[in-house]
């Protein structure tokens, strides 16, 4: 799939905030769980909203208000894996149309972090594709 240069950069803004929930010290399996059921991905979500453009600093913050405040300890995945995973969940939209809850009911934290070591080297696409065939196994 040939990406738009805005849909590349917001693809580009969430793997940077997956990254810096690290920097915060947040816990990675927490952190992903609360923004990819959260009102804050659900505007990433949408064709145009405001808070697409207001970058990774501010969609934190608008998170970690609406968590009203984010699990700073616990378990922390590689730097690596958070920014792939960030990228490949707004790429996974794009290519879809679905939204980002229901891509985390795909593929949540632990899939993730369980594949992206085999999966992060492969084309965008074919890791999409791969990972819904693990999800319709799992429900057939």
């Amino acid at each position: 799939m040939n990406l738009s240069l805005d849909q590349r950069q917001l693809c580009d803004i969430q793997g940077r905030l997956f990254e810096n929930s690290i920097k915060a010290g947040l816990d990675s399996p927490a952190f992903i769980k609360s923004f990819m059921t959260s009102s804050v991905a659900a505007h990433l979500d949408d064709e145009y909203d405001r808070l697409q453009w207001m970058g990774e600093e501010y969609l934190l913050e608008e998170l970690e208000d609406e968590a009203g405040g984010l699990q700073h300890t616990g378990i922390s995945f590689e730097r690596e894996m958070m920014y792939w995973t960030g990228y490949l969940y707004r790429y996974w939209h794009y290519l879809t149309g679905e939204t980002s809850n229901e891509i985390y009911e795909q593929a949540n934290e632990s899939i993730m972090n369980g594949v992206w070591i085999g999966y992060h080297a492969l084309d965008p696409d074919m890791a999409v594709e791969r990972l819904k065939e693990t999800a319709s196994n799992k429900t057939s």
